[in-house]
């Protein structure tokens, strides 16, 4: 069965972005962009929310075709291009590419969609995240923690509605040379 992977970078207090949006202070420099490839290739779908796929798709179509593009920019956007994507949102009408617009996270059609053959499911996008988080959807964690205090912004965990804690095993831990480690927890097998 694939599983959900939530795939996000966070800053050392907990931020996923900054006050007003910003993400300027990701340190994705070649090793590590090259490790976001390495990892990316190998899903079989991109699950996003509106925002994230309309900042990605105003971008990485074309980013290879930039002949100062570096080598990790250039190999990511032809993972992106080709990559089956899962836009859910309630308002976007169309969508270009490999891309389906599904309006409403259904738990029921998540675990068929996981059940499917191929490569693991990335969710990207914090509304996004945070709804599969609530019907307990995501079964892997790999949070890129980079070393940097914002104080302020949007939190990659809101506050949950409960106080049900989730237990997760440590399966990998990554330190990157520009000092982004990498924490990699997966919910325990039934």
């Amino acid at each position: 069965m694939r599983k959900i992977v939530l795939m996000m970078s966070v800053s050392l207090d907990g931020y996923m972005e900054g006050p007003n949006r910003e993400i300027d202070w990701h340190l994705v420099d070649d090793e590590l962009h090259t490790h976001f490839n390495d990892v990316l290739r190998d899903m079989g779908a991109f699950l996003e929310g509106r925002v994230t796929y309309e900042l990605m798709s105003a971008y990485w179509p074309t980013a290879d075709r930039d002949p100062a593009a570096p080598r990790p920019v250039a190999d990511f956007a032809a993972i992106w291009r080709n990559m089956p994507k899962l836009v859910f949102s309630r308002t976007l009408q169309h969508a270009e590419g490999h891309t389906t617009i599904v309006r409403d996270v259904v738990v029921k059609d998540i675990e068929a969609l996981k059940a499917q053959d191929g490569g693991d499911l990335v969710v990207g996008g914090a509304e996004l995240a945070a709804e599969f988080m609530r019907h307990d959807l995501v079964d892997e964690y790999r949070i890129y923690v980079h070393p940097v205090l914002l104080g302020a912004g949007k939190r990659l965990f809101p506050a949950a509605d409960t106080a049900t804690p989730t237990g997760l095993s440590l399966i990998e831990t990554r330190t990157f040379g520009n000092g982004v480690v990498l924490l990699r927890h997966e919910r325990p097998v039934d």
